[in-house]
C-alpha cells in the first residue's frame, strides 16, 4: 500500500523573496487546484511573517481555478502590526493572475470570557468505514474510478456519518457530519496544525448545500465551485487525533449555497468554525 501524503510535506513553501513564496500542487487526477490547499498555503505564507502570534481568524475569495500543473506565488503584504492583533493579507498568483486572496487576523494569546455550543451526538469515527470501504461495500454499484480515487493515500482520513449514495443519491436533510484527521503524524506545533485543519476546511463542505437537493459533485449538468471561506479559531487542537466536523446549510439561492460548519475535538470541545459559500448551478 503508498504511503499517505504528508501534510506537512505538502504546505511546505519555498522563499523566493522578501514577502513572496512558492508552493506546488500534486496534480491528483482533479482539472483544478483543491481549494483547501491555497487555503493552508497561503496561511503558511501569512505564518512565515508573522514568528510570534497565532491566527485567529481568516477569510478568503475563490477568483479563478488553479492549474494543477503550475507552482502557486504568494505574495504577503504586512497590512499592519499592532500592539495585540496582526494582520496580513496574501495573493495567490499563477501565470500573471490572482487566482485566490486571502485576509487573516493574528493575536497574541490572552485570557477571556468564554463559552461554546455542546457537540452533537456523533457515533465514533472507529465505527464508520472509510470512504474505500463504504464504496467496496456497494460492489458494482460503485464505479470503478470513485473506488480507485478513494484508494488513494490522501492526507487526511474522513468518516462519515451519512454518505450519499455514488450513483443513486436521494435528498437528504441539509445536515452532515464527517470525522476526519490527519493521516500522516504533522507534530505539536499550532501553526502547523492550524494550516492542516484550514487544508481539511474545504473537504467534504459544499456537499451540505446539496444534499436536499439529492445532488453529487458528479452530478451530470452540475457546476459546482467554492466562493469564499472563512475560518475562526477559538482553542487549541490536535489534528492526528479525530475532529467532528458537523455541518449544515441554512440556504440556497440565486445559484448560490451557503454552509457552515463546527469543527470539536473528541473531547467535545468547540475548536474552529467554519463558513463557505458555493456556486451551484444544475444546467438542462
Amino acid at each position: 500500500m503508498r504511503t499517505p501524503e504528508n501534510l506537512a510535506e505538502i504546505l511546505t513553501l519555498e522563499a523566493i523573496e522578501v514577502n513572496l513564496f512558492r508552493g506546488v500542487s500534486r496534480n491528483d487526477g482533479f482539472p483544478r487546484i483543491f481549494g483547501g490547499l491555497v487555503i493552508a498555503q497561503a496561511l503558511t505564507a501569512a505564518y512565515k511573517t508573522v514568528p510570534d502570534r497565532i491566527c485567529h481568524s481568516l477569510h478568503a475569495y475563490f477568483i479563478r481555478p488553479g492549474d494543477v500543473d503550475a507552482p502557486v506565488l504568494y505574495e504577503v503584504e504586512r497590512a499592519r502590526d499592532g500592539g495585540t492583533f496582526t494582520t496580513r493579507r496574501v495573493a495567490a498568483i499563477q501565470h500573471g493572475e490572482q487566482i485566490f486572496n486571502l485576509a487573516c487576523s493574528f493575536q497574541t494569546p490572552e485570557d477571556g470570557l468564554e463559552h461554546q455550543m455542546g457537540m452533537p451526538d456523533a457515533p465514533d469515527p472507529e465505527s464508520l468505514p472509510t470512504d474505500a470501504e463504504y464504496l467496496r461495500s456497494l460492489g458494482e454499484e460503485a464505479p470503478p474510478r470513485f473506488v480507485k480515487m478513494a484508494e488513494h493515500p490522501r492526507p487526511v482520513d474522513l468518516r462519515w456519518v451519512d454518505p450519499q449514495h455514488p450513483t443513486r443519491p436521494t435528498p437528504k436533510p441539509s445536515t452532515k457530519q464527517v470525522w476526519m484527521r490527519a493521516r500522516a503524524p504533522i507534530g505539536d506545533d499550532i501553526r502547523l496544525q492550524q494550516c492542516a485543519l484550514a487544508y481539511a476546511s474545504d473537504m467534504a463542505f459544499m456537499e451540505s448545500a446539496l444534499r436536499p437537493h439529492g445532488l453529487i459533485w458528479t452530478t451530470p449538468g452540475l457546476q459546482a465551485a467554492s466562493l469564499d471561506h472563512a475560518m475562526w479559531f477559538h482553542h487549541p487542537f490536535d489534528f492526528n487525533d479525530w475532529i467532528l466536523f458537523a455541518q449544515d446549510s441554512p440556504s440556497a439561492s440565486q445559484g448560490r449555497g451557503l454552509v457552515r460548519g463546527q469543527m470539536f475535538s473528541r473531547d467535545g470541545k468547540l475548536v474552529a468554525s467554519v463558513a463557505q459559500e458555493c456556486l451551484m448551478r444544475v444546467r438542462k
